[in-house]
């Protein structure tokens, strides 16, 4: 049980393992380098240079396919070899050399644009070439060292491929592993909301919120792994319409938990931001008699997520999944007050949602203990996948990602910054001025506007002067005790990677602390070589900021107003097709459409967090930001909710087209477009429309006929609270707000 539980853990902590996999397959890259060349007899300067080389050769490399991770691993030997000759050629030429290194950091850079291969053989060139320096290649010295990028690049490749070795379908199996874990945590921090008291309400509703994202994040991944880890599209589309089912139950359900904890009605989880106050509970009769029952069926759903889906018939377990799918009918709900019944409704969808990711990944399931509510949900299911079986799916349509231009800047930017980092670094030291140059090519990776730089800047360097702290110490603490040195930089290594996608700051402590003890091993070690590689950080980072605030400059709120407007024109294109769907026009592929919503929100996300983070001194601006994205990822949820319902159609009697919600819809594109146009030009005269309800635009002209015909409520709900929420866009954006026309 125990054993299980970690395994849990990890896998909710390090969704596909791919941390924990990155780490390890570095380290045995290194680990077998070094074995090897041991048994070469090779000197401590190659077994470095080895090491180096290795860890390069290994996490430059990001394609998915392991015929592509091959062939650019093949590529990048002569790439490498190539780049070690011209830094031993000109290691006595001066200027000769930083004027090539200029250009291979251009090149570097600007190969971006070719993608993961491009990326990755421009890495392996400026990397080689930095080790060259490291090490003080010379060129007598290039015969031994061609035999140690050849042992380098081998090792890398058995680490890849045979010592941890990952293949999409087994990566891909992780993840799915990691969404149910998630799930099951998910249900949990829900039920922590339901028994929280009043002050530990604030701390309740920052898990839920927290277990959401957390959820949302494996299915994107899971999302961007489906193509190549299934058999077919087919498979990939069931898988990925079951994990969006999945995904909208539980956030759904959380907020139908807070909603019915309150007594108020709750439309988002995400605005409620830290240091906002949280809702608060009061009596009421009925619904805290009706909360036991919610708090037992929570249980049951969470068990339901856990265990394997294959229950023998007789079991308590197909017992506890006929009574939550019977929710889903009016009729076996038990009395409370409508919003607790709410609630109940909300985890009998979610039981559904796990049956059919339990179907979609495990095969079809024993039925012989099937309530007639278990039955109809199955046959709901099975009546979707013929849809989805049926449906003809649309070749992958490649998008011009207009790279050349950011490319080209970037790279400019970063060989202007570079050559302020040479001329600066040959003040502080004409030995080890590449530092400097390092430090301004790594905070110009992954970032594409000033800001961006800057706070990535400011982790570095504070990784860094906390990692020749711990390298003065690790240093003192070896000594001269090579092999105990190498065996302490695996685990730096190690911590590395792991610990990268989760904080700069560590995985700079970590590299910092690792250099210390390489240089111990150079016996080039001493206080002030690790002051200098402080100073050099500092300088690089100066460098870089220079560079990107004065050469061809992206200011962080020109970046963020381009994203924003990319997030309102996916969300417009969502909920126009959703709609239109809704409303009898032709299906399209909603959930493609909704996960681009999602990574250009995702996107915009991390543009802002130069503006959200805690040392900006603008407060306002800080907050309004928060606001705008907290606005947004409502503005998301509803829109995924809609995209769902929507290819629903085929297969709901309950859900059915209505042309009046094309009419209902119209307002809320019209809004869109607004709020999109007037962040795109400050002069646009462009005004959000108020009006009434979104249920009101639906109200028939014939006396006795029914309200709202065959669509559901649900629909109207997501539509009015989007409707809301896009209208409320405009405050904080500055947007005209007209009442109703005419």
């Amino acid at each position: 049980m125990n054993t299980a539980r970690l395994r849990d853990r990890l896998a909710a902590s390090d969704p596909g393992l791919l941390r924990l996999a990155a780490g390890l397959r570095t380290v045995a890259a290194i680990a077998l380098t070094l074995a090897v060349l041991a048994l070469l007899g090779a000197s401590v300067p190659h077994l470095v240079a080895g090491a180096i080389a290795s860890m390069v050769a290994t996490f430059a490399i990001r394609e998915k396919q392991r015929s592509a991770q091959a062939v650019t691993l093949a590529l990048g030997l002569p790439v490498a070899l190539a780049s070690l000759s011209l830094g031993a050629l000109l290691s006595t030429r001066v200027l000769a050399g930083d004027l090539f290194f200029v250009a291979l950091i251009f090149c570097a850079v600007y190969s971006r644009r070719f993608g993961d291969r491009g990326t990755a053989l421009g890495l392996i060139g400026f990397q080689v070439y930095f080790v060259s320096l490291f090490v003080g290649a010379t060129v007598s010295g290039l015969p031994a060292l061609y035999g140690v990028l050849c042992v380098a690049f081998l090792c890398s490749a058995a680490a890849r491929f045979l010592l941890v070795p990952e293949t999409p379908s087994g990566l891909l199996e992780r993840l799915r592993e990691a969404f149910r874990v998630r799930l099951a945590q998910l249900v949990s921090a829900q039920l922590q909301l339901l028994d929280a008291g009043p002050e530990e309400m604030d701390e309740a509703l920052k898990g839920v919120r927290e277990g959401t994202a957390r959820l949302h994040e494996t299915a994107l991944m899971i999302q961007g792994r489906l193509e190549e880890g299934t058999s077919d599209a087919a498979a990939a589309r069931l898988v990925q319409r079951r994990v969006a089912d999945a995904e909208i139950a539980a956030e759904r359900l959380g907020l139908l938990l807070l909603s019915a904890r309150s007594a108020e009605r709750a439309d988002t989880l995400t605005l409620h931001l830290p240091g906002a106050p949280a809702p608060r509970a009061g009596r009421m009769p009925g619904r805290d008699e009706a909360m036991a029952r919610v708090r037992r069926d929570l249980e049951a759903l969470r068990l339901l997520v856990l265990r394997p889906a294959a229950a023998r018939s007789g079991t308590a377990l197909s017992q506890v999944r006929n009574r939550l799918l019977g929710y889903r009918e009016e009729e076996n709900l038990p009395p409370a007050p409508p919003a607790v019944q709410d609630v109940f409704r909300g985890i009998g969808e979610t039981a559904r949602a796990v049956l059919g990711l339990r179907i979609a990944l495990d095969g079809p399931q024993d039925e012989s203990d099937d309530s007639p509510a278990t039955a109809r949900s199955r046959e709901e299911l099975d009546a979707e996948d013929a849809v989805i079986d049926a449906g003809e799916e649309d070749g992958e349509q490649e998008k011009a990602t207009g790279l050349g231009r950011p490319t080209t800047r970037a790279a400019v930017q970063v060989a202007v910054g570079s050559s302020l980092a040479i001329v600066g670094g040959e003040f502080l030291s004409s030995q080890r001025w590449y530092w400097a140059v390092l430090t301004c090519w790594i905070v110009f990776i992954n970032t594409a506007s000033t800001g961006e730089i800057l706070v990535k800047g400011y982790r570095r360097l504070l990784g860094t002067v906390l990692g020749v702290l711990a390298g003065i110490v690790l240093a003192g603490a070896v000594g001269q005790h090579t092999w105990t040195a190498f065996a302490l930089v695996l685990v730096l290594v190690f911590a590395m990677f792991y610990t990268a996608p989760l904080s700069y700051t560590l995985m700079s402590f970590f590299v910092t602390a690792a250099v210390g003890l390489l240089y111990t091993l150079l016996h080039t070690y001493s206080l002030s070589v690790l002051v200098l590689r402080v100073e050099e950080s500092v300088l690089g980072v100066a460098c870089g900021v220079i560079a990107a605030a004065l050469v061809l400059p992206v200011r962080t709120d020109r970046r963020t107003n381009d994203l924003l407007v990319t997030v309102l024109e996916r969300l417009d294109e969502v909920t126009e097709a959703a709609v239109d769907q809704l409303s009898g026009g032709s299906p399209e592929d909603l959930l493609d459409q909704a996960r681009d919503l999602d990574q250009a929100l995702a996107d915009l996300r991390a543009a802002t967090k130069p503006l959200t983070h805690p040392i900006t001194p603008l407060r306002a601006r800080r907050d309004t930001a928060r606001y705008v994205v907290a606005l947004l990822e409502t503005c998301a949820y509803h829109a995924r909710s809609l995209a769902a319902t929507a290819e629903l159609l085929p297969t709901h009697p309950s859900i059915a087209a209505d042309p009046r919600l094309r009419r209902a819809g119209r307002r809320i594109g019209e809004n869109i477009a607004a709020i999109a146009a007037k962040v795109a030009d400050e002069r646009s005269t462009a005004a959000v429309e108020t009006g009434p309800s979104i249920a009101s635009l639906l109200e028939t002209e014939v006396p006795g006929t029914p309200r709202f015909g065959r669509v559901t409520d649900r629909v109207l709900r997501h539509l009015q609270r989007l409707d809301e929420t896009v209208v409320g866009l405009a405050r904080p954006l500055q947007v005209p707000v007209a009442g109703p026309r005419g």
